[in-house]
């Protein structure tokens, strides 16, 4: 109580009414099977839409499973329960050998994708494992937005590759040429190049001449400075290339030209350009060779040495001569000079390349310490939970890897054929990564399903699933297509509704099982908590690859539970309810052999005329005639959850008179509720429910050792499952 120290007026808050309590959530599903993509370990996600679902596991092709094409029950299921209604969905994925798995769910037998370079440069990895996986990348160069330059008074990132378009050189630039040349005569090239910086020097990576396609293709050439500039061969030094009060740099985002790829071949075909027009009697000592301003030839290997093509190609020239490029050696402060910045993005796209884009990664660098570079815009570890859970690819970057190696290893990995586009196409060159590995591994067998708990490297299976609260329904379609484990699986799904307590699971029976063997199997359990039903559904293929397709009924079922708990309520049976999205069933089932099937606590799926496909049945597995229906077990269990979940007050309340009548007035209120609601069965409050809590309820050993106990009885509503008419005949009396 408060202390009251000096005088004073004090006002107290105090409360006159029992704390309410609020019914809970029953239509909140969780999910266990394979799926083509998305995390195998850690706290499920919550999906609440097909979108969603598809964004974190993928989508409904086909899984390949110990070598064999299987249907993808998980996804189709959950696509089944968003249309019948359901809302909230949490996916557990697993897998073969799930258990096994390091944190990043590296370990079991889905394997994941993968490309790298030879030097192990550039290593691009699918961030999840499974077929799915095997993306092919789109790199495109940001063409578009070359004519988006803007000027800036800072030099470049260190380590980031441009595009370097140099003009008005003039003696800044030397040509090291044939033993006749005069020394130190000028020859005024348009440098074009992609360049690097490092320190104050930019160093060439690629050589950027305009290629013949039906001639050769072009590499990344990496030209180090060598020593002093002037008579040095094979080198390309911009010194002094920085922003200062002489010199004007611009940047652009992109560059425009489209590299090829491959190994730069002798006699590739190139063109140079010429500043101005040039008189090159200086490199041969004849005098009728006339100025030009574009010389047609080829480059060496090394991208060193440029001859001109003599023979007429060239008008003037008649045969050929070799230019040696030299260095810039010179003060460039007359330079005009543009610097673009190569960056790309990258378009995954799953089921080959021209396959849909399921993800882009935009604006990345080839600098390696840059923001935008590709390990950290494909980072391993997001910082953010949702790019965690989408980002379908990573990249990681090799020790002391440079932009220029990062631009070699991108061009070795790009696949050939999409380099060369067919003849007479108007498409350019696509630059395409394919990745290769990944596989969905064997079928997951009961401890795949079951899990661990593992509170280090995330939890699996089943027992990811213990920590959430709100789910009520449980299903694992994908065991049912599985005869050797399906018994198993419904086994652990048993083993965690009764751990949990507050849930129930949906059993499906096998695809093709006799109204025998569908009894056989029922008989293997006996518990309230499951419910089992049959037969399986036809419905279209989402994937399209078929016209319809035999699946599983659980998840076309839960979404009727959920429609039905958020419509009606709990107490109400989720059966005769039509199905969403069935075209038929496997099998037509007629009253006659229900009347085999129901008594054994076996659903069934009808068909009648004129009013389509519905669930027939609500009965669990249970032979407790107390329990005998699934809606009877799942109001007591939203019952018993809301009564828990909202008295958590009581704990380490004083345990006497006042706290029993104010527990007995809280449950009292909400059954109050409950009866006024039509949930309960009655035609007054006394004849629906009763609430104990008192000395009738508790002895004097519960009191001293601190146990409060309350007596709740109810009186809920079974569905009429026998609607019985009964009709006699009548003889007429006359009316006076």
């Amino acid at each position: 109580m408060p202390e009251y120290l000096a005088p004073g007026v004090f006002v107290e808050e105090t409360s006159f009414r029992a704390k309410a309590i609020e019914g809970v959530g029953t239509s909140v599903a969780g999910i266990v099977g394979p799926t083509r993509t998305g995390p195998l370990r850690g706290k499920p996600e919550v999906v609440t839409s097909m979108n969603e679902f598809v964004r974190i596991y993928g989508d409904t092709e086909d899984l390949v499973l110990e070598g064999n094409t299987v249907l993808n029950h998980t996804a189709i299921a959950a696509q089944a329960f968003f249309e019948n209604g359901g809302k909230q969905l949490f996916v557990a994925r697993t897998a073969n050998g799930v258990n096994s798995t390091a944190a990043d769910g590296i370990g079991s037998t889905a394997t994941n994708a993968s490309r790298a370079d030879s030097n192990n440069h550039v290593t691009f990895r699918s961030r999840f494992s499974g077929a799915m996986g095997n993306y092919t990348l789109e790199l495109k160069w940001r063409d578009s937005e070359n004519l988006l330059k803007f000027e800036t008074t800072s030099a470049p990132p260190e380590d980031e590759i441009l595009f370097l378009e140099a003009t008005g050189l003039t003696d800044a630039v030397r040509v090291t040429g044939i033993a006749s040349r005069a020394p130190g005569s000028a020859f005024p090239l348009d440098i074009r190049a992609l360049v690097r910086r490092s320190g104050d020097e930019y160093i060439i990576v690629e050589n950027l001449a305009e290629i013949d396609a039906a001639s050769g293709t072009l590499t990344p050439t990496d030209l180090r400075p060598q020593g002093e500039a002037d008579g040095e061969e094979g080198v390309l030094l911009a010194a002094g290339l920085v922003a200062s009060e002489t010199t004007t740099v611009r940047f652009t985002r992109a560059y425009a030209k489209q590299p090829t790829s491959g190994s730069l071949a002798e006699g590739t075909s190139a063109v140079l350009n010429l500043s101005t027009e040039t008189d090159l009697s200086s490199f041969t000592g004849a005098t009728h060779w006339g100025t030009l301003t574009t010389l047609r030839g080829t480059l060496n290997a090394a991208g060193t040495e440029f001859t001109v093509d003599g023979g007429g190609l060239n008008p003037g020239v008649a045969s050929d001569i070799t230019l040696q490029l030299a260095a810039l050696a010179e003060s460039l402060s007359t330079t005009q000079a543009i610097m673009v910045q190569r960056n790309f993005d990258i378009d995954v796209r799953a089921g080959g390349p021209d396959g849909e884009a399921i993800y882009s990664f935009g604006n990345i660098s080839t600098a390696p310490a840059s923001d935008n570079s590709l390990a950290n815009v494909l980072s391993a570890q997001p910082e953010k939970r949702y790019d965690r859970l989408t980002s379908p690819v990573s990249c990681a970057l090799g020790a002391s890897v440079t932009g220029d190696q990062i631009v070699t290893a991108l061009f070795s990995l790009f696949d050939t054929n999409a380099l060369s586009p067919p003849p007479m196409s108007i498409e350019g060159p696509r630059y395409l990564i394919t990745l290769a590995g990944g596989g969905d591994g064997d079928v997951p067998n009961a401890a795949d399903y079951g899990g661990e708990t593992d509170e280090v490297n995330g939890s699996t299976g089943f027992a990811a699933l213990d920590d959430i609260e709100d789910i009520a329904i449980v299903m694992t379609p994908a065991a049912a297509a599985h005869a050797v484990s399906h018994q198993a699986v419904v086994s652990e799904m048993l083993k965690h509704c009764r751990k949990l307590r507050y849930r129930v699971g949906i059993v499906d029976a096998r695809e093709g099982m006799s109204m025998s063997e569908v009894r056989d199997f029922r008989s293997n359990f006996d518990d309230s908590r499951l419910a089992l039903y049959y037969p399986w559904i036809v419905t279209s293929d989402p994937s399209g690859q078929r016209d319809n397709i035999t699946v599983p009924p659980a998840g076309f079922v839960a979404g009727v539970y959920a429609n039905t708990d958020v419509t009606r309520g709990v107490h109400k049976s989720p059966a005769n309810e039509p199905v969403i999205g069935a075209l038929r069933f496997a099998q037509d089932i007629n009253r006659f052999q229900q009347e085999l099937l129901n008594p054994n606590g076996i659903n069934c799926l009808r068909s009648f005329p004129g009013r389509g496909h519905r669930v027939w049945g609500g009965r669990t597995m249970s032979s407790d005639p107390e329990w005998i229906y699934i809606n009877v077990r799942r109001y007591f269990l939203y019952l018993e959850r809301s009564i828990e979940k909202s008295t958590q007050w009581v704990v380490f309340e004083p345990n006497g008179e006042r706290l029993w009548a104010n527990v007995r007035s809280a449950v009292e209120d909400f059954l109050y509720n409950e009866w006024f609601s039509g949930r309960l069965l009655g035609a007054s409050t006394k004849a629906a429910y009763f609430v104990r809590c008192d000395r009738s309820t508790m002895t004097q050993n519960d009191l001293d050792f601190g146990r409060l106990v309350c007596l709740v009885g109810v009186a809920p509503l079974r569905p009429a499952e026998f609607v019985i008419f009964r009709i006699g005949q009548k003889t007429a009396e006359a009316k006076g």
